[in-house]
């Protein structure tokens, strides 16, 4: 995958008209964000497009509508807040399709923008298509739709480029493809991550929490090909002491993954890589912040569950995140909202805020435990893609990065 890409620099916007696939797939309470992290990213693109002279339509998905019109993911409160962020005005369009779309879309003078309705609203959209011609030649009606709304067509949401949708991928097919560019937010995180998998400066220590083994099965596989050490935190670290014949009590466990999590361990060792385990833990009696909490070793006794990595673990990992000179970090050591079970991540927080490194922050709840901690500023770089972020690190291509012009 060529991580060298035209960006919105590259071309002539004067006059032009230009459709940007951003992520606005932010969290909404009662209507109301709470988190506006990533339109905030979006904004220089946004300002650079308008203040070069060229209109904008603006495309993104919000939830998980599944093809239908729900009123709850909705795109109207973020064009409202996006107004305000600008202050200037800004359109609305009930579709991202269909007449009034395109209307309104060919109205728009230099310096106007308009946001689109919920793309997902639309079955087209994140359509499965593999081998079904039918669902294949939806998809592509669907984009051409959306690709006549301009005719410079610019991506900035990298936490969607790994999926082959219509308005990520398959809308560059109906663009002249000389015009179909990264935006800079785009452009800021293949580079971060492109940099990190080719040419890291070492030691390089990836840093995987979360839940599940499962869900990071694959990027582990890849980092132990890359990095110099792993430190493993979250659900997913009982999985792997289980394997090593600990008991584990009622903590997250995935028995099905006991011989894959031996495995990893054992390439890991062949390959010269440290992986590092908790060697004591935060072992509660319930799950809740004012559970009866205790500080064990390896193992955790019967009804009671891991619910943080202990502080032997924290001084233990602050250790080695303190030398490296490249950094990943996905998932947190445990159970960060619960502020019993903050410690840990926290600790990891404040060892990669301090160490001399390029440190890249990838998946949602590592953001929000940087931002939780105050640090955030003290980070090189948070990308906005969880799961792009990760298929990234695993080597694999993603088709909204694929689909954009070389430079």
């Amino acid at each position: 995958m060529n991580l060298n890409k035209k960006t919105v620099k590259d071309i002539d916007l004067n006059g032009k008209k230009v459709v940007m696939r951003v992520d606005f797939n932010v969290p909404l309470q009662d209507g109301v964000i709470t988190d506006d992290t990533r339109i905030r990213a979006a904004l220089p693109t946004i300002n650079y497009i308008l203040e070069n002279g060229a209109s904008l339509v603006l495309l993104s998905h919000l939830g998980r509508p599944k093809g239908e019109i729900k009123a709850e993911f909705s795109l109207k409160p973020i064009a409202d807040y996006l107004s305000k962020l600008l202050d200037k005005p800004v359109g609305f369009v009930e579709d991202c399709i269909g007449d009034a779309a395109q209307a309104m879309a060919d109205a728009q003078q230099p310096g106007e923008l308009m946001v689109c309705e919920n793309t997902r609203f639309h079955k087209e959209e994140d359509m499965k298509c593999k081998g079904d011609e039918t669902k294949i030649t939806a998809q592509r009606a669907f984009a051409e739709a959306l690709a006549k709304l301009g005719t410079v067509y610019v991506n900035d949401a990298f936490g969607t480029a790994h999926r082959a949708h219509a308005s990520t991928a398959v809308i560059t097919e109906f663009i002249d493809k000389a015009n179909c560019v990264a935006g800079f937010l785009l452009d800021k995180e293949i580079k971060f991550l492109g940099q990190a998998v080719a040419k890291p400066e070492r030691p390089f220590v990836a840093i995987i929490g979360g839940a599940k083994v499962s869900g990071k099965l694959e990027v582990l596989k890849a980092l132990i090909e890359k990095v110099d050490t792993i430190l493993i935190g979250g659900g997913m670290a009982y999985t792997f002491l289980k394997a090593q014949g600990h008991d584990v009590g009622g903590s997250l466990c995935e028995d099905d993954l006991l011989d894959i999590a031996l495995e990893t361990v054992a390439a890991a060792k062949s390959k010269g890589v440290k992986l590092m385990l908790p060697v004591d833990n935060l072992a509660a009696d319930k799950f809740a912040d004012d559970a009866n909490i205790e500080i064990v070793g390896k193992d955790i006794a019967p009804g009671w569950m891991a619910l943080d990595v202990g502080p032997k673990t924290a001084e233990a990992y602050c250790a080695e995140i303190a030398g490296a000179k490249t950094i990943v970090w996905n998932g947190p050591m445990g159970c960060f909202e619960m502020p019993h079970f903050a410690a840990g991540t926290m600790a990891v927080c404040k060892a990669v805020a301090d160490s001399d490194s390029v440190s890249i922050i990838g998946g949602g709840d590592s953001v929000a435990a940087v931002n939780q901690s105050g640090l955030a500023e003290n980070m090189t770089h948070i990308s906005t893609g969880g799961g792009a972020s990760l298929e990234f690190l695993e080597g694999k291509e993603l088709p909204g990065v694929v689909a954009l012009t070389d430079a």
